[in-house]
């Protein structure tokens, strides 16, 4: 751990959300008070900044005391941008805009918490990078932005020296990264435990479930997704679905997608990769058994599947996402 503290700066302006701002600004004071107790150094002096100096009021109603923009000779670790409905107006304001592209060059890493994103991407740093904000807000960010990868499903991204996450809360799944990053796993864990949160959410850190996300344009096809859910290991191809829905396939697939935002082939490999991640984090099946259970065909097929989506194998994924007791199912079929 270094003796010197790392600078974190949290950049709000008004109508700013709270929690974008509370939450990381509390994780790092708990690492600090953590670091301490254990007789080592501050890791962090984090601070509230924001153009005009002072009182910010934020949407919840309560202010914040925020101190002025640092200067190019005050040098800071990390900027990290709070969101809220005020980004909206601080992404048109220029010099807002320049002072964040200037300032994120000088840094060693540059992040975000929630519509945080818009600000960023209003200075080109997002451009051809693959971001995240709240998923409600995740395609205005694409429309606006078509440059910027944006990802809806993370909790957070770490793009190279750039991080985004999604909404709200999430600002404190981002911030313990930041600590792991900075000081390991072992105090970034003390601290989550401190704060009664995981490290890392269980369900492989998405914003939200696959069915859920289904199902929030209406309910045409919750039948339908109800019936696969229990029915993983199925034939679930496009003629199937179709005739239990008594559409013909092409109705079937225009309907679907029109509903869902999502082709009938891309959310039954979602749903199939939700439940393989669901067994491999709350049973002690082997993969193979998880394959065949979630309707993949083989162990292999899932993997690739897993990999195309997560980045990781279902083997990597049980070990960073298990619960840790699992349920003991070696007499199940």
């Amino acid at each position: 751990m270094s003796q010197a503290a790392r600078r974190i700066d949290i950049l709000a302006f008004a109508d700013v959300q709270l929690l974008d701002v509370a939450g990381p600004l509390q994780a790092f004071a708990s690492a600090n008070e953590l670091s301490l107790a254990r007789g080592a150094a501050v890791p962090y002096m984090a601070r509230v900044v924001a153009a005009v100096a002072g009182e910010i009021q934020s949407t919840a109603g309560l202010g914040l005391l925020a101190q002025p923009l640092p200067t190019a000779q005050q040098t800071t670790d990390t900027l990290i941008v709070a969101g809220g409905r005020g980004v909206h107006a601080a992404s048109k304001d220029p010099a807002q805009v320049a002072w964040v592209r200037e300032r994120a060059a000088q840094c060693r890493r540059v992040a975000s918490v929630c519509t945080g994103a818009f600000l960023l991407a209003a200075t080109g740093l997002l451009d051809e990078r693959r971001a995240v904000t709240h998923w409600a807000h995740c395609e205005h960010l694409g429309q606006r932005y078509p440059a910027v990868r944006v990802d809806p499903s993370p909790i957070f991204i770490r793009d190279g020296a750039l991080w985004t996450s999604a909404g709200v809360t999430a600002g404190i799944d981002l911030a313990l990264a930041l600590i792991e990053d900075d000081l390991g796993s072992a105090l970034a864990l003390d601290v989550a435990r401190e704060l009664v949160v995981f490290l890392k959410r269980p369900g492989g850190q998405a914003q939200f479930s696959t069915t859920l996300s289904l199902q929030k344009t209406g309910d045409r096809f919750s039948d339908l997704h109800a019936w696969i859910a229990e029915n993983m290991a199925a034939d679930l191809s496009i003629a199937t679905l179709a005739e239990r829905t008594g559409m013909s396939e092409r109705s079937f697939v225009r309907h679907y997608r029109a509903q869902t935002g999502i082709t009938p082939a891309r959310a039954i490999d979602q749903l199939r990769l939700e439940a393989a991640r669901r067994l491999l984090g709350d049973t002690s099946f082997p993969v193979k058994r998880v394959a065949a259970r979630c309707g993949f065909g083989s162990e292999e097929t899932m993997r690739r599947s897993f990999l195309r989506s997560m980045g990781v194998t279902p083997q990597a994924y049980r070990e960073r996402f298990s619960a840790g007791e699992t349920v003991d199912t070696s007499t199940q079929d």
